[in-house]
């Protein structure tokens, strides 16, 4: 059983757990069209689905190359040390 309603000019569904168990495929689709789907479990709960981007995730491409710069940097050196929050303030500028 489900509700439909609008938010933003956006249709918004709001489906118990068992028709989301039931028709998985058939929810991720309307969230991949744009639809908002709310998933509501017992009388206290309920889930968004939304979809996951590369943007989303945190070690993406951008991600792995700072982090693998930060490597770089400690190898040659290029490193602050501080051993107080005011060092850390300092170094931040704050």
């Amino acid at each position: 059983m489900y509700q439909i309603g609008t938010q933003n000019n956006k249709i918004m569904l709001v489906i118990s757990s068992r028709e989301f168990r039931q028709n998985q495929k058939k929810y991720f689709e309307r969230v991949d069209n744009g639809e908002h789907v709310i998933v509501q479990r017992a009388n206290d709960k309920a889930y968004a689905l939304t979809p996951i981007t590369e943007d989303d995730m945190y070690f993406n491409a951008e991600m792995v190359n700072k982090i693998k710069q930060s490597i770089l940097e400690v190898k040659k050196g290029e490193v602050s040390r501080v051993s107080t929050s005011k060092g850390i303030s300092d170094l931040l500028g704050l």
